[in-house]
């Protein structure tokens, strides 16, 4: 009996210990970065098309810029952003426009003010953005003259909790 008793605690034992060492695992090989920025960027794609609205910030009402990329960061990241494109760009590092990465967000001057407009950068010298009233989400070519030329620096927010 007392052999049998015995088993059975170094089985539990055994039981609990293996499932501490799966817990641990998985905290280690949880999703990167990486996999969050193209979480991100698909998911920001996957929205071209949804219509510009002023102060939008769902796909059913229609975004504008800052909503849109508030939006993206919620709902592929998990992440809260501040409501303007001036706040965003007091968020997270600042990144040189030859260094960026897919999911750092890309800041113009479209109104005569620093900071006015807000993107998603995919990666290729593309961004992704709700431009203006009477367009829609859309994907833009950074090097085309007029974005080149109101091109006002780039953040790198940290998808990593």
């Amino acid at each position: 009996m007392k052999f049998i008793l015995l088993l059975s605690v170094i089985l539990l034992t055994s039981c609990a210990s293996i499932k501490h060492s799966a817990q641990q695992l998985s905290a280690v090989i949880a999703p990167d970065s990486h996999d969050t920025s193209r979480n991100l960027t698909s998911y920001a794609q996957s929205l071209v098309g949804t219509p510009y609205r002023y102060g939008g910030n769902s796909p059913d009402s229609g975004f504008d810029c800052s909503g849109f990329v508030g939006h993206v960061f919620r709902q592929s990241a998990n992440l809260d952003l501040p409501r303007s494109s001036q706040e965003m760009y007091r968020l997270g590092q600042p990144v040189e426009a030859e260094q960026l990465q897919p999911g750092d967000l890309v800041f113009y001057n479209t109104l005569r003010r620093a900071i006015s407009h807000v993107g998603i950068y995919l990666g290729d010298d593309r961004f992704v953005h709700s431009p203006s009233s009477g367009g829609g989400v859309r994907v833009e070519n950074m090097q085309t003259d007029y974005w080149r030329k109101h091109f006002n620096g780039a953040r790198r927010v940290s998808l990593n909790p």
